[in-house]
């Protein structure tokens, strides 16, 4: 009789544990911001307050759930290390940050809201995204060879028509500290040549730190009289102009490099010099250098004191370049992406150099004969985030 009354309580009781046990297998919840947070019932992430999302597919945990830190107010609330599916057997390369991708960590950590890093997978697969060319074809993307080219830049700058009255009396020294050392002859008193030698260099001196160079002085010495188109239109027929650059554009220019100019006062016209002389010192207030350039004037037109516009133009060579539309640039590094013959799109840290006509000078990060995506890499770049693990 106690059999009986056994197996019918038996009967009774253990069908009904199993249904418990399968429904609480299907009640499972998590934050859709900390994957390793899990609840048995709905509620609030004990991190972020999220309200807990229902799990679809029955949660299985390989070990006995842990009490997530923080989780006291949540009933039920636990922190499974779990990882996506198939990711057992995959080893992790790093640890991002979910709200910001490109902050990365080696170890397991949580950023500054305190939201836990993801982990990202070492899949085996070479490194980029995969994109259909079905998929390309419907965002747009467009490809441009890495390959050399003849580039040039132009410079584009203030300037003023000289009036340098200053410079001209420094000339105006100059000739005659030679003319009296001249004078002079072989049978002066040695004290006197000594002082005659020490005028020369004085004067010279102050032509150099006003802006002219050597060759301009010894120029200035074979024609024996100050260049009066420093203040006055002269009868040569040219203008000196003061153009301003800025220090970091000092390393691209030099000597003999041509230069046009424009004034507001003859809309259309060009007038066309060449740079004569770099100044010695960098303005500390304006962090510009000033050069000198000699420009042709026939008709006068160039008053003194007259603001004025110039390109300088530099023929940079044949360079290996991308084109400008190929270049992400974060303000820390700049980025392109390379497509690979099997529809696979890798991102590269490239050395960016010179910035001219449309193309970036390439010093380093990618080679000669690749494919970069020139249209429509701002898509693959949200592509890549998207399935990043």
């Amino acid at each position: 009789m106690r059999i009986m009354t056994l197996v019918i309580i038996l009967g009774l009781v253990f069908p009904g544990f199993i249904f418990a046990q399968q429904q609480n297998a299907k009640d499972s919840y998590y934050c859709p911001m900390h994957r390793n947070l899990t609840s048995d019932m709905p509620g609030n992430c004990s991190i972020c307050k999220m309200d807990l999302v229902k799990q679809e597919a029955p949660v299985q945990a390989e070990s006995p759930a842990q009490e997530a830190p923080g989780a006291s107010g949540s009933a039920g609330m636990s922190q499974v290390a779990q990882a996506p599916e198939g990711a057992s057997a995959r080893k992790i390369k790093f640890y991002r940050s979910p709200m910001n991708p490109e902050q990365t960590s080696p170890v397991p950590k949580k950023d500054e809201m305190g939201m836990e890093y993801i982990p990202v997978y070492d899949t085996g697969e070479k490194n980029g995204v995969f994109i259909s060319s079905q998929r390309q074809q419907m965002i747009g993307v467009t490809t441009g060879k890495v390959q050399k080219r003849a580039i040039e830049t132009v410079i584009s700058a203030v300037g003023r028509v000289a009036y340098d009255p200053g410079l001209y009396v420094a000339q105006e020294e100059y000739l005659q500290a030679l003319k009296t050392g001249q004078k002079l002859g072989e049978n002066a008193m040695p004290m006197v040549k000594d002082q005659a030698s020490s005028l020369i260099a004085a004067s010279k001196q102050k032509l150099l730190l006003l802006g002219m160079n050597g060759p301009g002085i010894e120029e200035l010495a074979r024609q024996g009289t100050p260049q009066e188109n420093l203040y006055l239109p002269g009868n040569t027929g040219a203008a000196w102009v003061y153009i301003s650059i800025y220090e970091y554009e000092i390393g691209m220019v030099k000597d003999s490099l041509p230069v046009e100019i424009t004034a507001n006062a003859y809309p259309g016209q060009v007038f066309k010099g060449t740079i004569s002389s770099l100044a010695p010192v960098v303005d500390k207030e304006t962090r510009t250098l000033q050069i000198r350039a000699i420009v042709e004037d026939p008709g006068h037109k160039l008053k003194p004191e007259m603001f004025v516009n110039a390109s300088i133009h530099i023929d940079l060579g044949e360079k290996l370049a991308v084109p400008e539309s190929a270049v992400l640039d974060t303000g820390t590094r700049a980025v392109v992406y390379v497509k690979n013959e099997d529809n696979t799109f890798e991102q590269r840290e490239i050395k960016a150099g010179e910035h001219a006509q449309g193309y970036y000078e390439v010093l380093g990060g990618v080679s000669e004969g690749e494919s970069v995506v020139t249209d429509g890499n701002f898509l693959i770049d949200s592509e890549t985030r998207m399935k990043s693990p």
